[in-house]
């Protein structure tokens, strides 16, 4: 898959301007770079992901003035009757994010792949827990996820993420340069619900759903080492 090819169908009907484009193409590699260095530091092979042509809002409730700006999500979809994850990059992120915002959000959308594959080993996704509100939805995000340092063997990498998430995701300069150079220009916008963004499997779904055993192997591994670190937390 060309990890391009929706903004370049975006560019030709007209919706993504010729020097937004350039500048998202011009950047790109440093997404590229970023799932290298997550498969070189985790061992684990990146899930397929795509650059999605527009900004994605989330808020409580179409009437709430309250919203966040999703700069990636990771999406299961079953195609060929066949399942995949899919780690949806938005647009603006490439192309106004510092290279280590970059790299930290991608790396926390692979902890969200990890967790994801876990839940459906253990067959755990059919009632994922909705929250209220985006404050709340940071602290149930982060609580659910595999510690970084259980994953990553990469200082630099770890350190991103680190500073970057130490309870969601918050950049306000990344968030001023999307509100000025792609919100107030009226660049492509997708609209979500909190609970739009929750993963949601039939017990169908996931009995159909084979996964390698050897990655599970590696699941279970990472699963051991993280308990013992949120062990050591307690106490």
């Amino acid at each position: 898959m060309d990890p391009l090819v929706r903004l370049k169908e975006a560019r030709l009907k007209g919706l993504i301007p010729d020097d937004v484009y350039d500048l998202i193409v011009k950047r790109f590699p440093i997404t590229v770079e970023g799932i290298n260095r997550i498969e070189k530091a985790s061992g684990i092979r990146y899930p397929t992901a795509y650059v999605e042509p527009s900004i994605v809002i989330s808020s409580p409730n179409p009437n709430s003035y309250e919203f966040g700006i999703l700069f990636a999500r990771t999406i299961p979809v079953f195609f060929d009757e066949k399942f995949h994850v899919v780690i949806q990059i938005s647009a603006p992120l490439v192309a106004y994010g510092l290279k280590g915002t970059i790299h930290a959000i991608l790396a926390h959308e692979f902890l969200h792949f990890l967790e994801l594959t876990r839940k459906i080993s253990k067959m755990d996704l059919l009632s994922d827990e909705i929250t209220g509100n985006l404050f709340e939805s940071v602290y149930a995000d982060e609580g659910r996820l595999f510690e970084p340092k259980v994953v990553f063997k990469d200082r630099t990498l770890l350190d991103h993420i680190t500073k970057r998430f130490p309870a969601g995701f918050r950049d306000y300069k990344l968030e001023d340069k999307v509100m000025k150079f792609w919100i107030e220009k009226n660049l492509p916008k997708i609209n979500i619900s909190l609970d739009a963004n929750t993963v949601k499997l039939s017990a169908e779904s996931l009995a159909k759903i084979k996964l390698d055993p050897l990655f599970l192997d590696k699941i279970a591994q990472l699963e051991q080492k993280n308990a013992k670190i949120k062990t050591k937390k307690l106490y």
